[in-house]
């Protein structure tokens, strides 16, 4: 896969009627043939974001390119490179999937071309669907007939807004495997999504968005091993104020009720520290109560990086 540049983000900011700021300087480049997952929280501007990529919202300031084509200068060049599949299940309920299929090729000015879409609906396992009415299919297959909608005129990009979000964990597993596929197939593909498994198990890249702010664009791996981090809380029967002398070693915290403390370790490490820490607050003379340990969920690292990024 080489390393090459294919959308190119340059200090991107919308702004709405009233004065919500949906995007604030929005600086992203995405490779060519990668998997890249967009992980936010609703409303952090996720969809704005995709939307100004496909030219479907045009930004206050900054610019856009595709393969160095302008989205809104070249709307009709990059607009025929992008498939979109959006969050909602816009379908015309009483058309036939492959005429369906078929006639959203057209709309991008594309010859028509039976053999294109045999197999793209074949690749999304509806090839036997394909003169069923949409309002017929499942969940499910709807899903997969936006899929190949937005696959119709053969895009090198695919956007997929919240794509499992509301579908049973099997076919999210379908979903990911028909993902990889086109991945395979060269095909650049940008999901937004909130559930942090979905990117894990098929994003190259993760960014981070939040309140319109890119926090973060890493590696999976690194930030796997960032999201490897547990919390453990260890109550104490009585109050403290200040953390003792002897346990400023620790990456230690109070909560504010002054019962606890926090403490983050690293579970794939091979030490935790844990044991140590015990027994050296045990030495400080501290009573425990109780012991609690959390896996840091995507909210967490959320208001890790916030605060970092603050």
């Amino acid at each position: 896969m080489s390393n090459q540049t294919l959308i190119k983000i340059d200090n991107v900011r919308k702004s709405y009627a009233g004065g919500f700021e949906a995007l604030k300087g929005i600086n992203l480049e995405i490779n060519r043939g990668e998997i890249l997952a967009l992980l936010g929280p609703n409303g952090a501007g996720k969809t704005t974001l995709i939307n100004a990529i496909c030219g479907v919202v045009v930004p206050n300031s900054g610019t856009i390119t595709v393969d160095g084509y302008d989205v809104v200068k070249d709307y009709r060049q990059t607009r025929s490179m992008i498939g979109l599949v959006p969050q909602e299940l816009q379908l015309e309920a009483f058309e036939k999937v492959f005429q369906n299929v078929s006639f959203t090729r057209g709309l991008y000015g594309k010859k028509k071309n039976p053999a294109v879409i045999e197999k793209i609906l074949k690749d999304l396992s509806l090839w036997d669907k394909k003169d069923n009415r949409l309002r017929e299919l499942s969940g499910g297959m709807k899903r997969r007939a936006l899929i190949a909608k937005a696959l119709s005129h053969e895009p090198q990009i695919l956007f997929l807004d919240e794509p499992t979000a509301g579908v049973d964990i099997t076919l999210r597993r379908d979903m990911w495997r028909v993902v990889k596929q086109l991945q395979e197939k060269g095909v650049t593909i940008i999901l937004t999504t909130h559930y942090i498994e979905e990117a894990e198990a098929i994003a190259d890249r993760v960014s981070v968005i939040n309140h319109g702010e890119i926090i973060i664009t890493e590696n999976k791996q690194d930030l796997m091993q960032k999201m490897g981090q547990k919390l453990l809380t260890i109550e104490l029967q009585d109050k403290i104020s200040s953390i003792p002398e002897s346990l400023k070693n620790y990456n230690l915290s109070i909560t504010e009720n002054g019962q606890a403390l926090c403490f983050t370790y690293n579970s794939q490490a091979e030490s935790t520290g844990i044991t140590t820490l015990l027994q050296d607050i045990k030495q400080a003379g501290l009573k425990l109560r109780d012991l609690k340990s959390a896996q840091t969920s995507l909210e967490n690292i959320f208001e890790q990086l916030l605060k970092e990024s603050a």
